[in-house]
Parts: C-alpha cells; structure tokens; sequence
C-alpha cells in the first residue's frame, strides 16, 4: 500500500485462512527523486503520459524490492504466497469524470516478484457509477463490525476516511476531507520535515479563526455521502489561495491541524450520531495533539487506535487491500454499493497471474 501522504510503501504479509492475522510487515521509504517525480506527475505537464508510465515502472519495481524485503525477514518463499494486493500510486481521482488513476504495472510486477498481482481495485467500481472509494470499508464491515456497540473507524492517512458500523444499519464510509496531507505539505515547505511527529508544532501555535473558518467553507464538506477525495482538491495550491503571506507558518499548522480535527468531528455528529468507540488508524492516529482536539471535539465517544480491535493502526490499509486481492481472486465483491455510490456490488481488480 503506497498512500496519499507519498511517505513509503506498506508492505503486510496476511494470513487470511481465518480472521486477519499480520505475519510480518516492512515499511520501505520513498527516495526524494521519486516523491518529486510523483508530486510532479499530480498536475499536467509536458510528455506526462511518457513521465507516467516510466513512473508506473519503477514504481513496480519499488514494489518488488519491498516485498523481496519482507520475505526475506520472514523467511517466506514467494511460491508461498498466494498473491499480491497492490493498490499503486494515486495521482488523479476524479470519478465524477469517470476514473481514478494509479500508478502502477501489474504484469511488471507479477514477473519481477514471481506472484500473482492483484491491482487496479478502484475502476470497476467507477465503472458501476462509484466514487471508487473508499474501498477499505468493506473491510471493516467483514472484520470489524460489533453486533450490538456502534463502532467508527477513522483512518487518518493524507486523506481522512471514516466507516460507521452501526450494528442497526447498512455499514457506510467516505473520505472526510484532508487528514494529514496538507499538515505535511506545510511542514516539509517551511521545516523540510515529512510529518509532525506528534503535532508538535502544530502545538506551538494557535489556530486563526478567520483561516480556519474559510477553510471549513470548502462545499466539500457539505456535501452528502457518497463522496471521496484527494490532492485534486486538496493540496498547497488550494491553501494559498486562503492565506494572505503575513500568517505565523507555525499558526497556520495549528490551523491545519484544527482543519482536519474539525472536519472530521463534524461529519461524526452529522453522519456517524450515536457512536460509542472510534478506533483510529493510518499515521494521524500517532498525532497527539490531533487526537486530544478530536477528544474533545467529541467527549461523548471512546477514542483509540486500531490495535484494540487486534489490528495495528500502521498496517490496516495494507492488510484491508491483502482482504481485497483475496476477494477478488475468490470472485467476490469487495465494494459496498452504500459507501461507494455503485449501483451495485463488483468484483474488484485485474489479475496478473505469476
């Protein structure tokens, strides 16, 4: 799994024979050149079909290299291993044109890796009317779902996505809004940092009302689910059009941070009303001053990460996209229609035998 935040790639080797079981995992870091090739290819540019399918290349290579990684420390051999979930690198989502693209090469990396690839999971959802995500609530539904306690799930990767499990209704989820892409775009600008290791400097900051509050004007925010999202929408582009050069960088990080606090808590009260625990995963969830605004944004609810629930809150996407592959090759849907907006269930992802 290779996200929105553009970190690294996620890899997890699942035992799916019953409930998920996280055998081993590796966390293999993107170099600079191709966080910059990939950040590049987000806006239109010259020979951008010839950037991106050299891009989706070594991207399967990227991939191959992680996952040889993993097996290696866990002493697996790949005839072993059923299959590879790879959701590739997003750089346009935009199914209300009809797609989403990922960067990838599946065929590549079924030769390179000697398994079979599963990838490609979004476009038959799109093609059935989706959004094509988000996806991983399915997951959720399959795993995680309490027959009698109203249960969320947040995953607060570069995107935010949230999955209600409440036990008297259709499970339903959707992408939030910004989770910690613009809070990492404004920090590797002003501090040359990735991320801010526990909102630290967020912290040392104070939130400006009038920012935050033309921020959370975005129509994204009111809109009704089904809706997803991404850095079409969200990215530094649309930030500076807020901002008028004079802020503290260090106030508008806590106006960030307060931006995804508070987007998140008001789409919980508006859509996910009576929700008991809410179980946190993707790096936000290691954010202690986002998670404490989030508390107290919403003090009725039991707030923790994942790892109550048996699975780590680094690993869920990727095990989620392990479930994925695992569906698709057993010929079973794997996105459900009442999150996504498809007209019905589908089968999801092209299959690269090895």
């Amino acid at each position: 799994m290779s996200g929105t935040s553009l970190d690294g790639i996620d890899v997890a080797l699942v035992d799916l024979t019953a409930a998920p079981s996280l055998i081993a995992s590796h966390f293999q870091p993107y170099q600079p050149e191709r966080v910059k090739t990939l950040l590049d290819l987000h806006t239109a540019g010259q020979d951008e079909l010839h950037r991106a399918q050299l891009a989706a290349n070594q991207l399967a290579h990227d991939y191959a290299t992680a996952v040889r990684s993993l097996l290696q420390s866990a002493a697996i051999q790949p005839q072993h291993v059923r299959a590879i979930g790879c959701h590739g690198q997003t750089i346009r989502h935009r199914p209300e044109q009809g797609y989403s693209l990922q960067l990838n090469n599946g065929a590549l990396l079924a030769e390179l890796s000697e398994i079979t690839v599963v990838c490609d999971f979004r476009a038959r959802d799109i093609a059935a009317g989706g959004q094509g995500a988000p996806l991983v609530p399915a997951f959720h539904d399959q795993v995680l779902r309490h027959p009698t306690i109203h249960r969320a799930i947040l995953n607060i990767g570069g995107i935010a996505n949230l999955t209600n499990l409440d036990p008297n209704r259709t499970t339903t989820g959707f992408d939030t809004g910004p989770g910690n892409l613009l809070m990492d775009t404004w920090i590797s600008k002003h501090r040359g940092a990735a991320y801010d290791a526990d909102g630290a400097w967020a912290a040392s900051g104070t939130p400006i009302p009038a920012l935050l509050q033309a921020l959370l004007a975005e129509p994204y925010f009111a809109a009704k689910p089904p809706k997803s999202t991404g850095r079409d929408r969200f990215n530094l582009a649309w930030l500076e059009r807020h901002l008028g050069g004079k802020e503290s960088p260090a106030d508008v990080q806590a106006t960030l941070l307060a931006l995804t606090a508070d987007s998140i808590a008001a789409a919980i009260r508006r859509d996910c009303a009576g929700t008991e625990d809410i179980y946190l995963c993707g790096g936000g969830a290691h954010n202690v001053a986002l998670v404490a605004r989030l508390q107290t944004a919403l003090p009725a609810c039991r707030i923790q990460k994942t790892e109550a629930l048996g699975i780590a809150a680094d690993w869920m996407e990727a095990v989620a996209f392990a479930w994925l592959a695992q569906q698709a090759l057993h010929l079973n849907p794997g996105n459900l229609p009442a999150v996504t907006g498809a007209r019905h269930p589908c089968i999801l992802g092209a299959i690269y035998p090895a």
